[in-house]
């Protein structure tokens, strides 16, 4: 017997027996004599032989793998997100293959011409801060692969969408900055094309109109990526100005950690001169001193949610093509970084 991988032909030369009689006495064909399967199962489990699921899912004209594509995978808001993929994706007959865009537009078009190449059976997508342009997945969609859009939305493309009301957690966390007394409230918002921001945004500005707090553009600042590191310089300049703002909305929590270690080291006390809220609710955000008020949202919920509607999407591919549209709502999480009202 040579070595390598056993194949379907080696039992059958080993028996001198034809490759398509080893085959249906591996899946238990009832014409086939009981002693002919009996001997193929005996010496496919002595040499160890495991199918070939490539080389069958290529006949069936399928792979079973789903692909996933996400901006990064080390902060905890990812990674619950994939952790729901993977228990849901776990229990069926599918693979999952997680592809990383690394918040690059064109990194996430590579990613999906070769996903659409290998072929896989469905993508999982949450968009890059980049992406603008949607074509890529119409171009999915156009070769008949399902794609679901999680967290992040692309507006006017037409599919299954699992996202969070972010307009609800801002507005939420704004309003209770507001009845805490704060008038001076700043807002750390993202990348400015992302759906996350703009509906953050909508709903800090929204507040602030509701409860007539005048809107102060020199109190909005943008920030280049979502690591601690990309919220110092935005706080520095927030805190520097001659009339700083008494209370920082920022547009996740790594932002708004970012925030408190700036607000301390320049002397403001939190939350006596400046109250901070965050938004994701991390793990470690309840472990800082003062701890991080924040805005919740289900994570792991929205990994589990977006692969089940993938997978009836692939297990029902007759049925009406009835795109589902779900959204989460967050909930105001209130720790020691903001004033009680």
């Amino acid at each position: 017997m040579k070595k390598g991988r056993v194949t379907i032909t080696d039992i059958a030369r080993e028996l001198n027996i034809a490759p398509s009689t080893v085959s249906r006495a591996l899946k238990d064909h009832p014409a086939l004599k009981k002693e002919t399967k009996e001997a193929v199962k005996a010496l496919a489990e002595k040499l160890d032989y495991q199918p070939n699921l490539l080389a069958l899912n290529l006949l069936q004209k399928k792979s079973n793998t789903i692909g996933v594509i996400v901006p990064e995978i080390t902060s905890h808001f990812f990674s619950a997100i994939i952790t729901g993929i993977q228990d849901v994706i776990g229990t069926s007959d599918y693979n999952i293959m997680i592809c990383l865009s690394n918040e690059s537009f064109d990194e996430e078009k590579t990613l999906i011409e070769k996903l659409s190449k290998l072929p896989v059976d469905g993508v999982l997508v949450s968009p890059s801060s980049e992406t603008k342009d949607f074509d890529h997945f119409r171009r999915l969609q156009k070769n008949g692969t399902p794609v679901v859009v999680f967290d992040r939305d692309c507006p006017g493309l037409e599919s299954d969408k699992v996202l969070v009301d972010d307009y609800s957690g801002a507005f939420q966390a704004v309003e209770y900055l507001i009845r805490s007394g704060c008038k001076r409230i700043a807002h750390l918002g993202g990348p400015v094309n992302l759906s996350t921001t703009k509906h953050r945004l909508l709903g800090y500005l929204d507040a602030l109109e509701k409860n007539k707090v005048p809107v102060q553009k020199k109190y909005i600042v943008h920030v280049p990526g979502f690591s601690h590191k990309d919220g110092l310089k935005p706080t520095k300049k927030l805190l520097r100005l001659e009339d700083p703002p008494d209370a920082i909305f920022a547009m996740n929590d790594n932002i708004a950690i970012s925030a408190m270690h700036i607000a301390e080291k320049l002397g403001f006390g939190i939350p006596g001169d400046i109250s901070i809220v965050g938004f994701d609710d991390q793990p470690n955000s309840s472990y800082f001193t003062p701890s991080l008020s924040t805005v919740w949202q289900p994570v792991y919920s929205i990994g589990m949610l977006s692969a089940r509607i993938l997978l009836h999407r692939l297990d029902e591919p007759d049925a009406p093509l009835e795109f589902r549209h779900e959204s989460f709502r967050p909930e105001l999480v209130i720790r020691g970084s903001s004033r009680k009202i």
